[in-house]
């Protein structure tokens, strides 16, 4: 939902950059979990408020600039039981995790590893047997996406999965 880009005063507020279609969700109460590599922990909002293109979040237990530095590079999700149900053509980057990418023949290009929200527009990430690349999740060259079999089936410009 977001990242923690910085402490905001000295009483352990942080500002936070939404990377979630659902900016509204950030209220207070809501549990979130924070994770920086592979430390993790569970959050709980106890005030948000807007700042331009970013939220102010006070968290309960943090209170001081230390404590706010220490969170700073973590990424806020909801847990998955949280998440609202994507809706059609709407996609969430932890849910294609894992998805076999094939071309239009079924020829397997790799495994998804990510979808992100970028200003260009969202970007799909796969590792293929070479490299990971950076495919635009755009009509023309997504052409079909399907849940149940975990698949998504692409028509990637030529010489996108070439080394």
């Amino acid at each position: 939902m977001g990242v923690v880009c910085r402490p905001h005063g000295l009483i352990g507020e942080v500002s936070v950059e939404p990377v979630t279609s659902f900016p509204e969700r950030f209220e207070a109460g809501l549990r979130l979990v924070w994770q920086k590599g592979s430390e993790r922990r569970t959050l709980t909002v106890s005030s948000v408020r807007p700042h331009g293109n970013r939220l102010l979040l006070f968290v309960e237990g943090v209170t001081s600039i230390g404590q706010a530095r220490g969170l700073c590079g973590g990424d806020l999700s909801v847990p998955g039981t949280q998440a609202i149900p994507a809706p059609d053509g709407f996609y969430y980057g932890y849910e294609v995790t894992g998805w076999r990418c094939e071309d239009r023949q079924g020829r397997l290009l790799g495994t998804a590893s990510g979808l992100e929200q970028t200003t260009a527009g969202p970007l799909l990430s796969v590792d293929s047997s070479k490299k990971e690349v950076l495919v635009p999740f755009v009509s023309g060259i997504v052409l079909s996406v399907d849940r149940t079999g975990r698949r998504i089936v692409l028509d990637p410009p030529d010489g996108l999965f070439d080394l």
